[in-house]
């Protein structure tokens, strides 16, 4: 079947605005990142646009591609029948942006920690339904179910005469061992 994009994510607005707020929650925490919140705010709000520019989540048939990166660009390539948990994560801040954070693990992933995490996803909860669901239509067979085998009636017959002309065949080959 064509690998064709079933659905493609959005993120949000304000995405930028998060970071840039938590960014400079972790500055004002040190002395030496108070001065370099004025550094912090112009290289900081060019980056997250760069960055968020450059995001994107698509489902497709048979797996989740993530594209994301502003130097240094990654694309990761989840098949659907290797996701074995996707979790959604909303701490404070990102419920006062309306955000939440989606997280994808998969089968054999090695390290501790999600696989993919993806923050300001346009509507997450209905993205992770979707891609659940999609895996599920992967992982039903694509026939009904095959009733079980009942006895044939030719088959039992035939094997009922089998076994008489091997009894027969044995009573003979007494009688002439034994006269």
């Amino acid at each position: 079947m064509e690998d064709k994009i079933i659905y493609q994510a959005e993120f949000a607005a304000n995405l930028g605005w998060y970071w840039l707020l938590s960014g400079a929650a972790y500055f004002s925490l040190s002395i030496v990142g108070i001065p370099l919140l004025l550094l912090w705010f112009p290289i900081g709000l060019w980056g997250t646009r760069r960055y968020i520019n450059n995001m994107s989540a698509q489902l497709t048939h048979n797996k989740l591609i993530v594209r994301r990166g502003i130097l240094t660009r990654t694309e990761n390539t989840v098949p659907l029948d290797k996701i074995t948990d996707m979790a959604l994560i909303q701490g404070p801040i990102m419920r006062l942006f309306g955000l939440h954070k989606l997280t994808v693990e998969t089968a054999g992933q090695s390290g501790a920690g999600a696989l993919i995490s993806l923050v300001g996803i346009i509507d997450a909860p209905r993205f992770r339904t979707r891609v659940l669901e999609q895996k599920e239509r992967l992982t039903q067979p694509s026939h009904p179910t095959i009733p079980s085998v009942q006895p044939d009636n030719v088959l039992l017959q035939n094997v009922t005469e089998m076994a008489a002309s091997l009894k027969r065949i044995e009573a003979l080959l007494t009688q002439k061992l034994n006269g």
